[in-house]
């Protein structure tokens, strides 16, 4: 929270000066739309030297680019598809994202939305991001495009309030007589640009995440559960069940009312299930996830089974088993190796600034006679699905089963680590948008250039850009009635 403080103040002092710098240059300001142009001659000498210097190998970055722009505007067009199948058919997961699909990347956007997969956004990770980006995408524009002969005019900035932009202005007219492939050349430089940046940052990343942080204890998220058929469940809650099936469960569960009134664990550590009696076998489970699972009309549901860490109301990051030191889920698996059922251990977990200390008595493996057993575990391992699949990517560098604390100052460390996280991530985000096939886009210009080159006229080149443009819209306005509908 003081660091909000401190960011508002940076805030409202960065605004007052751009403010102050507007008044000063009112003057040379030019209106455009509902933003302000501030015209310079700022990088063009070093725009003019790199573009008529390495000529060769710009040559080989402009072909890269725009096999790099085939590749993420064919990215987008499945992610617009991704997005539609989740919007229109997954209310439960818009309602966990909760952002609005279509909506601008703005400072503090994660605690607006109490979203709390995010990490926080400060104003001053928002303005350094745009310095970063919009630079090296605009010079990349400028630099390639005086590789092909084409004059660069100005160079500037873009000033919505507080908001930046910065521009790099090429003579259009003759950009406008280029070939197709020289334009797309210049088209794609932008977004070529922001992707290796994306991965230079990402692996920056990982780099600092190594040499800051160290691991610290072993996560679970679940405790060790079963496959349990429901012919065979006799009881609930100590109410007898006869020819149990999905239908006679949820009427027991809806004429009984029950509410999970089972604790387990000690007061501080106490869990909240309902007992669960099957083929002679204890059980718990939270009746939500029990009626849930009945919905399916499946004929097997999971349950926890009555094992240490439920009963004894485990929670937290596992740091400590006996005398022995925990920094990863492996270190559990080879003190665990030295023990035996039926014996007590010492078990220490920290959650957020809470030290828990908890007495177990061991069970057996009911699989391998003789291997002692704690009865936690931990799923989403690998993640399934295209966000999955990005999320993983993400956290390359990471072991989601480990948890890691930084090696020194923690909040300068986290500070830093953050602010590269965001700025990897708006540049991959920046590099794929700007490839929609949409005229305010890098890509919409593009994939007129592409369809005027297959079919050889302009005027079909026009009205299948014009039909692309119409159908993605009409595809964000299904995205917004959906995200509207799980929501409200």
């Amino acid at each position: 929270m003081a660091f909000y403080i401190y960011d508002l103040t940076f805030l409202v002092l960065f605004s007052l000066a751009v403010g102050i710098f507007l008044w000063i240059k009112r003057k040379n300001l030019q209106r455009d739309g509902i933003m302000y142009l501030y015209r310079t001659k700022i990088g063009v000498k070093f725009i003019n030297y790199v573009g008529k210097k390495y000529k060769k190998a710009i040559s080989i970055f402009a072909f890269l680019g725009i096999v790099c722009g085939y590749i993420l505007m064919l990215s987008m067009v499945y992610f617009l598809y991704y997005l539609l199948k989740v919007y229109l058919f997954s209310p439960e997961l818009v309602r966990a994202i909760k952002i609005p699909p279509i909506m601008p990347l703005i400072p503090y956007l994660p605690s607006l939305f109490k979203v709390s997969f995010l990490p926080p956004f400060y104003f001053t990770y928002w303005i350094l991001s745009i310095a970063i980006i919009a630079i090296f995408h605009e010079f990349a524009h400028g630099i390639v495009a005086k590789r092909y002969g084409v004059k660069i005019k100005t160079t500037g900035f873009g000033f919505l309030g507080p908001f930046l932009a910065a521009f790099v202005e090429p003579d259009d007219k003759q950009m406008q007589k280029k070939s197709k492939y020289q334009q797309m050349s210049i088209l794609s430089a932008g977004v070529f640009t922001n992707l290796i940046l994306a991965i230079l940052f990402f692996l920056l990343l990982g780099g600092f995440f190594n040499m800051t942080y160290h691991p610290a204890g072993a996560i679970f998220n679940t405790y060790a559960a079963g496959m349990v058929s429901i012919g065979t469940i006799s009881s609930i809650d100590g109410v007898n069940i006869t020819n149990a099936s999905n239908e006679t469960l949820l009427k027991t569960i809806n004429e009984n009312n029950f509410t999970n009134e089972l604790i387990l664990g000690t007061n501080d550590n106490q869990l909240n299930f309902t007992k669960i009696t099957a083929g002679n076998k204890t059980y718990y489970i939270t009746i939500e996830n029990l009626e849930e699972q009945l919905k399916t009309e499946n004929e097997t549901i999971i349950l926890f089974e009555d094992m240490p860490a439920i009963k004894a109301g485990l929670r937290g990051v596992i740091t400590q088993i006996n005398d022995k030191q925990i920094k990863t889920t492996s270190d559990v698996s080879e003190t665990l190796l030295n023990l035996s059922p039926e014996e007590t251990i010492t078990i220490i977990t920290k959650d957020g600034e809470e030290t828990l200390t908890y007495e177990i008595k061991l069970a057996e493996d009911p699989n391998e006679k003789g291997k002692p057993m704690i009865g936690i575990g931990y799923s989403g391992t690998k993640r399934t699905g295209f966000m999955g699949k990005i999320i993983d990517f993400f956290n390359f560098f990471k072991d989601p089963s480990t948890n890691y604390e930084p090696k020194f100052n923690p909040e300068l460390v986290l500070f830093i680590y953050n602010l590269i996280w965001w700025v990897a991530l708006i540049n991959l985000s920046v590099a794929l948008v700007n490839m929609w096939p949409v005229a305010i886009f890098d890509g919409g210009r593009f994939f007129l250039l592409t369809i005027w080159g297959i079919t050889g006229s302009e005027k079909i080149a026009q009205k299948v850009f014009k039909i692309i443009t119409y159908l993605i819209l009409f595809a964000i306005f299904m995205l917004m009635v959906g995200w509207f509908i799980a929501i409200f």
